[in-house]
């Protein structure tokens, strides 16, 4: 049986198995579908800690990885189908197998938010993307006009990263002013190749029967005009879901998915604890989610530390 078992490998579950491997308590980490978390798409990482020049985001995952591994951390490439937390010892079905485990801390992140169009799922790596750093280099979307969707922080990296290859990048936000930090807002307005398209939501993405993106048909919110854009490619950057599906009716969940914690991290099941993104609706920061995964960390060691007397 296991003392820890970590569900996630992003800043939150990383730092939390650092901290729970140096306590010696042998953490088994479950990567989940995507090893590192989103912070793997990203491509330059500015505000981190530690980092003056900027960090790769692939790179800062691995070393946080490496870190943990170090002092005993175990990291599975496995997904977790199932959790009973009706009982201690909780059981985890990972990938098929079962794992008994005296405590968990959920570490699981947040995916993408999508549009919700049958043309978005249809044309899904055919030319409708999430992640500029990962596909923005193909050679289908070199010297092309594309679009990106959003207007915070990551629509605005994701603009920038593409103004490398793109020939223009239209930026569609249905406001009328970006909702990015102010340097990040500065950077994209004041780049040629970006043009804003202000007040507009994206309707339908074009061509389905061509099996490949042609154009975006975009309204406009105020006037309800719409319009044809012409793309090779739409990079969709409107924020995340938490991935919290497992844990519906287990654990208190707000209404939109967010583990809500009782007492520092700890969730109703005792024993259980949250970090990271998937209980974080207001900063969503790696350094906020590694200062929860730290904190998840010490609240498992003091409750199995009392178990023990």
């Amino acid at each position: 049986m296991e003392k820890v078992v970590i569900i996630g490998t992003g800043c939150a579950g990383l730092t939390a198995a650092v901290y729970t491997a140096r306590a010696n308590l042998s953490p088994l980490v479950l990567t989940g579908i995507l090893p590192g978390g989103l912070l793997t798409t990203t491509s330059i990482v500015e505000n981190y800690p530690g980092f003056p020049e900027g960090v790769d985001g692939f790179e800062l995952m691995q070393r946080m990885q490496q870190q943990a591994e170090k002092f005993g951390a175990r990291v599975k490439f496995a997904t977790v189908e199932a959790a009973d937390l009706s009982k201690s010892p909780f059981t985890l079905t990972a990938d098929g197998e079962a794992v008994e485990t005296q405590t968990v801390i959920i570490s699981t992140g947040a995916s993408h938010r999508h549009l919700g169009l049958e043309s978005e799922a249809r044309l899904e790596k055919k030319g409708v993307t999430y992640c500029a750093t990962c596909d923005g280099a193909l050679p289908v979307f070199r010297n092309q006009p594309l679009v990106v969707v959003g207007g915070g922080d990551s629509a605005c990296e994701e603009a920038l990263y593409l103004t490398r290859f793109a020939s223009r990048v239209h930026l569609v936000h249905r406001r009328d002013e970006l909702r990015a930090s102010k340097i990040m807002a500065e950077r994209t307005l004041a780049n040629p190749k970006i043009q804003p398209v202000w007040d507009s939501v994206v309707t339908d993405i074009l061509d389905v029967k061509q099996d490949k993106v042609t154009a975006v048909r975009v309204k406009n919110v105020k006037t309800g005009a719409e319009s044809e854009l012409a793309c090779a490619g739409v990079f969709i950057a409107i924020g995340h879901v938490p991935n919290t599906q497992l844990f519906q009716g287990v654990l208190d969940l707000d209404e939109n998915g967010y583990v809500i914690p009782q007492r520092g991290t700890e969730t109703k099941v005792p024993g259980v604890f949250v970090a990271g993104d998937c209980a974080d609706h207001v900063y969503r920061q790696a350094v906020t989610a590694a200062g929860m995964g730290c904190a998840a960390a010490i609240d498992a060691e003091r409750y199995l530390a009392h178990l023990s007397h």
